[in-house]
């Protein structure tokens, strides 16, 4: 229907809109590591500060498998620079 191909919801359906926060927040976490934002900034509200470690974590299945991956790099750890080797 050429309703749903405009996005429009059906009647008695409502959508509530994505809240400034949530905006605002998502495009920090996009741009730097949370870490870099407390550096800067001397004094974040505890929402604010939650809301953009919230939107720091990687939404797909694909994103937190390569996120979480345990591999350095190296292909022997004791012969990596600086190990036990």
């Amino acid at each position: 229907p050429a309703a749903t191909a405009l996005g429009l919801l059906p009647l008695g359906k409502t959508q509530s809109p994505e809240s400034l926060l949530d905006i605002a927040a998502r495009k920090v976490a996009e741009k730097w590591p949370f870490q870099r934002v407390e550096e800067r900034f001397e004094r974040i509200p505890e929402p604010v500060q939650r809301r953009i470690v919230y939107w720091s974590f990687p939404r797909s299945e694909r994103e937190i498998c390569m996120y979480s991956s345990f591999n350095t790099g190296a292909e022997d750890p004791v012969a990596a620079p600086g190990g036990a080797g």
